[in-house]
């Protein structure tokens, strides 16, 4: 069996083929970059109306693909930007009909812990999950994904894209921020908000742009922040970890590839006799693979909606949504491989 994915949630638009046993087949992806300040819903949707049917073309190339051989087209249903949601479910809708297969919705989120549980063999893992958008700390409980703990502002990717943008930057922060912060060593004191197994990040970015102001060096400030940031989010992984009695972590979203969190998590986990896993960066990053796969999961289900049924949910919650393939096969399967062809974003 092989589903073609769609992924248009923000600012990528990526196109995954996977088949049954997880294999990624092929993997295109595309992402828009403003010249000037953060992402514009309709200017990052008419980006991916304008890349995805080629992307489209370049999966099944580099798959060696025929349209014929797709038994399924899964896209992002929600959480993320409506415009962009939009463009990548009316991709999918048309692929849908004019192959007359079968249309899978997929949570963005859901997607995030499916392709790294498979990737890391793991079985009941908890997840980190730290993108743009969303800052989450989720685990699998009867039948669906519980959120633990999360952001109660802004995410910690869009925190780290405001405050780079803040200090005359360009989007995206995140990359940029982490090499800065490799150069700093002096950590300057900033807000520490965890309450209980949320965080919050507006206070720490309007304290970071004032301790900029006062003339903190920009590698002091990036360092400042990567240090404070990242031990939230590992403290309230820990606790969840803690709560639930868990061993193992699992870490996905953009933020997700950066070096210092996945080692603050690795050195949490491990002192707990634990173990951790990070997907490599094509598959931690928002990606086609992931919905590919997901949808795959629910295809063998009969998670399938109809074309008139198929409307996006911007705001659609990680724990709303029905997982039965859990309940059916809670383990995981075999690792997937990553094309060489494969063009992250």
């Amino acid at each position: 069996m092989v589903v073609l994915g769609i992924e248009s949630t923000a600012h990528t638009a990526s196109v995954g083929i996977v088949d049954e046993e997880a294999k990624v087949l092929a993997l295109a992806s595309d992402m828009h970059r403003p010249t000037a300040g953060g992402i514009h819903p309709r200017e990052a949707a008419n980006h991916h109306v304008e890349l995805l049917p080629g992307l489209v073309a370049k999966a099944l190339e580099d798959g060696h693909v025929r349209p014929k051989e797709i038994d399924a087209v899964a896209f992002a249903q929600g959480p993320g930007l409506g415009p962009c949601l939009r463009a990548g479910a009316t991709v999918a809708r048309m692929l849908s009909l004019a192959w007359n297969r079968p249309l899978v919705p997929v949570n963005h989120c859901v997607a995030h812990v499916e392709i790294a549980r498979v990737l890391s063999g793991l079985t009941d893992p908890i997840l980190l999950y730290a993108s743009g958008g969303n800052t989450q700390v989720i685990a699998y409980f009867r039948g669906r994904y519980r959120v633990l703990g999360e952001t109660l502002d802004i995410g910690i990717g869009n925190f780290l894209d405001k405050l780079w943008i803040g200090l005359g930057g360009t989007f995206p922060g995140g990359p940029a921020l982490e090499l800065e912060a490799r150069r700093g060593s002096e950590l300057h004191p900033l807000p520490y908000s965890v309450h209980g197994m949320d965080v919050a990040f507006s206070g720490m970015l309007t304290a970071a742009l004032a301790l900029r102001a006062k003339g903190v060096p920009r590698t002091e400030l990036a360092y400042s922040v990567e240090v404070t940031a990242y031990s939230m989010l590992t403290e309230i992984t820990e606790r969840a970890v803690a709560h639930r009695r868990r061993n193992e972590v699992v870490l996905g979203g953009g933020v997700a590839c950066n070096e210092r969190l996945r080692g603050m998590v690795r050195e949490m986990i491990e002192g707990r006799g634990g173990t951790t896993f990070a997907p490599p960066r094509s598959l931690c990053v928002d990606n086609g693979a992931m919905i590919a796969w997901t949808g795959h999961l629910a295809l063998e289900e009969g998670l399938v909606a109809a074309v008139e049924e198929s409307a996006v949910q911007p705001r659609q919650r990680t724990d709303l949504v029905l997982t039965p393939w859990r309940e059916r096969n809670g383990t995981s399967r075999p690792a997937p491989t990553v094309p060489l062809l494969a063009s992250p974003a």
